[in-house]
């Protein structure tokens, strides 16, 4: 009997811990959008980082200072632009339970020391010093002068577009013509008409995926208000635009940002989103 209610007062204390350890673990991984909005005596808070470097995620603020980011409890967040002093904030159970957050920001200002640049042989004109300087030579395929250094690596889509329009010309002496059987039939059965339409999908893809890698679902979702499954939409409405290219080639993000927020408004009135 006793050997009984030994085990029985085991095996319950066994549950209670059990069921400790569950709440807590749940607890931890519990996780919210904080809200919140950049100020400062500059006025300029356009664009200023936030970095969650607990769970490694990131966003920018609006033109207004405004900024939403995935937080759990005990993450650290870094909020950092070039004109203002960095800044630590660690996500207490206060914070973390609060509606809406202020975050003020104090103004960077870099004091240079005097340079000497005479005793290192510069005359202070940059354009003859770098002339002058013996710099370390670029290590790379182009400058090894490797076999097709320069080649880019094609996709899938491209590799199989071409093997459809290329191929081996048949030769009749006694016509003295030359026919390319392959490519004629792929032509006339559409499969290359076809393979350069999945080529263009897949480059309009990567570049869709290029910049939902470059900023948080929550900026994209909240920020822009494009629902997430006709942001898909909302990138090919902005490629119609004349100057798409040369804003996502440029690898400027802010200024990729500003065009993104700017077509948002006009994309939301067309479809009636607001």
């Amino acid at each position: 009997m006793v050997l009984i209610d030994l085990l029985y007062n085991t095996n319950y204390i066994r549950c209670v811990w059990l069921i400790l350890l569950v709440s807590g673990i749940s607890t931890a991984q519990e996780s919210r959008i904080l809200e919140g909005k950049v100020t400062s005596k500059e006025k300029d808070v356009t664009g200023i980082a936030i970095q969650n470097i607990t769970s490694r995620s990131a966003t920018i603020t609006d033109a207004d200072g405004n900024f939403f980011i995935m937080v759990r409890h005990n993450d650290t967040l870094m909020f950092s632009a070039v004109q203002y002093k960095r800044k630590m904030l660690v996500v207490s159970e206060e914070l973390f339970s609060t509606s809406f957050v202020n975050i003020p920001m104090e103004a960077f200002v870099n004091e240079l020391k005097e340079v000497v640049v005479k005793p290192y042989n510069l005359s202070g004109n940059l354009n003859r010093d770098l002339s002058g300087l013996q710099l370390e030579k670029d290590v790379s395929a182009e400058a090894l002068k490797l076999p097709n250094a320069r080649v880019r690596i094609i996709s899938q889509s491209e590799n199989k577009l071409h093997d459809a329009d290329h191929g081996k010309f048949f030769y009749f002496y006694g016509l003295g013509m030359a026919f390319n059987v392959n490519k004629i039939l792929n032509r006339l059965s559409g499969r290359t008409k076809k393979l350069k339409k999945r080529v263009l999908l897949d480059k309009e893809y990567e570049k869709v995926k290029e910049i939902e890698e470059s900023f948080s679902d929550s900026v994209l979702i909240n920020v822009l208000k494009i629902p997430k499954d006709r942001f898909h939409d909302f990138i090919y409405y902005c490629q119609m635009e004349a100057k798409f290219e040369s804003v996502s080639e440029n690898k400027d993000q802010l200024l990729l940002w500003q065009f993104l927020v700017l077509k948002s408004k006009a994309y939301r009135e067309e479809n009636n989103l607001d």
